[in-house]
Parts: C-alpha cells; structure tokens; sequence
C-alpha cells in the first residue's frame, strides 16, 4: 500500500473539501403568499396547493 511522501497541508485539504457542501434543493415559493416551501407539498403558511385551497387555515386557529 502506497504511503503520502509528505502531510497534506491544512489549506490543500480544505480547498480539497470546498465542494463538499449541502445544497438546498426543492424550495420554492408559494404563488399565493410567497413562503418558501418544498415542491409540490401543501403550503403551511396559507394552506394552498396548486392555485386551490386544500387545507383551512382559518378552522386550524379556531381551534386552537
């Protein structure tokens, strides 16, 4: 097995890693208020899908 001839520096090997990140990926904002929400989900905030209202908002806070 082969044996490094000298230390990877600590600048080599964070430039090494700067592609090593998370990308959010999937957001988007909701046409009706303008949250940021993941693709094709129920919007928390308003509660629309698809330019119609699928959950009440409104019977949510009532109950509360």
């Amino acid at each position: 097995m082969a044996v490094p001839f000298r230390r990877t520096s600590k600048t080599a090997k964070r430039m090494r890693r700067t592609h090593f990140k998370l990308s959010v990926s999937g957001l988007v904002k909701c046409p009706n208020c303008g949250a940021m929400i993941k693709s094709h989900n129920v919007c928390p905030m308003c509660g629309y899908y698809n330019g119609k209202q699928v959950v009440s908002k409104k019977a949510e806070k009532e109950d509360k």
